[in-house]
């Protein structure tokens, strides 16, 4: 006081204090933040209204077996979305049944009905019915975080215990130790951070993604006298692998139209396979992925565009394929952006041919019938069930384009006439009795005949399987 703004030790004095008021603000921020952050046991009591116990039973042949999974609900209609894992690709819509909804800690179930899968995502949607949707939150109410979580960011997430202690949740925390694109951003932690297809978030409470199925972990068992071989084990209750947020909530909307999940776009091309490196090289194409064409299935919209056996794929739409590791990411890149679009819109594809560049333009059709749409029939007495004969069936066993005889194994029951014989899933049924099948139809109407025939003793079947023929005699006495 009294001292001119001129003199020397004002300036010193004045600047020691600003820098301790601008250090006294900064701790007052970080204790006020510290002090108006949610703490964690808060979040967590109001997270985990977002998350439930899925069971439903899937109805085979022989048995009905119970599955649980766990789940995540998105919207205010009751919509739960299931990893894509929950059901076997060749399980039919119709053998899945009684799905019940188990809120965490709770043993009342509420009814729910399966949607169906999208094929984009691999998403299973399940909807709970109206009047037992009070309590439950969608898990889009929690703010997502607005930037990638960088490495050592610290995650938590939500697991459940089993049906037997009421699906009673508990808490999980990670830090991140890699980000990866699988082809889409995904983040591994170093310990597993919640349930398969539970959210996860960051200690804020904002929404950083979705647990996917883990990865499995090699471990190498040894014995008093020697090496035991390696074995890979999966922790199928929890995960360390996260789907980041901005990967999920843009396709919460895909709920199925139909159980069947169509419409499902269809190029056509099969057996893809990035581009080996050597032969990168030797085209120039270093610092550019592709995606080898191995087979063309006649008639279908990549057949119709003109694309090639060996042609190169470089570029959708215009843009590069991205460079991604390990290299075989690439195919699962190249098939997701084919199952962005709908059956009917065009897709501009960019191929090397040789050493040309070739430009095509192709009308995406609609997926070929599914094994999970598959017509079939099981013979008890016989042991076995069929299926008709798809596209895919033709593919996998290299058969001429367009065949369409023949039956496919799908079933064969442990223990029966069929098992005896050798019959194996997946066996392409070409004759019975020495008679060739020219449809499911007639294959049906004659292993009927033979099912019904009490007195019969024995009957031939010739089926392809790895590309050799075997005939195989079923006794039925």
């Amino acid at each position: 006081v009294g001292r001119s703004p001129a003199e020397p030790p004002y300036f010193p004095l004045r600047d020691k204090t600003m820098r301790s008021l601008r250090f006294c603000f900064l701790n007052l921020a970080i204790v006020t933040l510290a002090a108006t952050a949610t703490p964690l046991p808060e979040q967590f009591s109001e997270r985990v209204k977002s998350v439930v116990a899925v069971e439903f039973f899937v109805h085979s042949e022989t048995e009905r077996q119970p599955v649980t999974v766990l789940g995540t609900v998105i919207d205010a209609a009751g919509t739960i979305i299931l990893p894509g894992a929950a059901i076997s690709p060749g399980v039919a819509p119709g053998q899945l049944k009684d799905f019940k909804v188990y809120r965490p800690g709770s043993s009342e179930p509420a009814s729910a009905t399966y949607l169906g899968q999208d094929a984009f995502t691999g998403w299973h949607f399940v909807r709970v019915a109206e009047k037992s949707r009070a309590g439950l939150v969608p898990v889009t109410q929690w703010s997502a975080m607005k930037s990638d979580p960088a490495l050592s960011d610290e995650l938590w997430g939500i697991g459940l215990r089993n049906k037997d202690e009421d699906f009673q949740p508990y808490f999980l925390i990670s830090r991140v130790a890699v980000m990866m694109k699988l082809p889409q951003k995904t983040v591994i932690l170093g310990s597993d951070v919640a349930g398969p297809g539970l959210p996860v978030f960051n200690t804020a409470g904002e929404l950083a993604g979705l647990a996917q199925t883990s990865f499995g972990q090699n471990f190498l068992i040894f014995s008093r006298n020697q090496r035991g071989n390696p074995i890979v084990l999966v922790n199928i209750e929890e995960s360390s692998v996260v789907l980041l947020a901005d990967e999920v909530l843009p396709h919460l909307g895909r709920i199925p139209r139909s159980v069947s999940g169509r419409p499902i776009a269809w190029l056509g091309a099969y057996g893809l396979q990035p581009i080996d490196p050597e032969v990168a090289k030797m085209l120039n194409l270093e610092n550019q992925s592709g995606v080898v064409v191995s087979d063309i299935l006649k008639s279908s919209p990549a057949d119709r565009a003109g694309l090639q056996e060996r042609d190169i794929v470089l570029a959708i739409d215009g843009q590069p394929l991205p460079r991604l590791k390990p290299d075989r990411v690439v195919v699962g890149y190249f098939g997701q952006e084919i199952l962005r679009h709908q059956p009917g819109e065009h897709l501009a594809l960019s191929v090397l041919r040789g050493s040309t560049r070739v430009e095509l333009t192709v009308k995406l059709g609609d997926e070929p019938k599914l094994v999970r749409e598959a017509d079939r029939r099981y013979f008890e007495r016989l042991g076995f069930t069929v299926r008709e004969f798809l596209s895919n069936d033709g593919i996998m066993h290299r058969a001429t384009p367009g065949t369409t005889e023949g039956v496919m194994v799908h079933f064969v029951k442990p223990g029966s006439a069929a098992a005896t014989a050798g019959l194996r899933p997946d066996d392409w049924v070409r004759e019975i009795d020495g008679a060739g099948v020219k449809s499911y139809a007639e294959a049906v109407d004659k292993l009927t005949a033979i099912e019904t025939d009490m007195v019969r003793a024995e009957f031939v079947l010739l089926v392809s399987r790895s590309g050799e023929t075997q005939v195989l005699r079923v006794k039925l006495n």
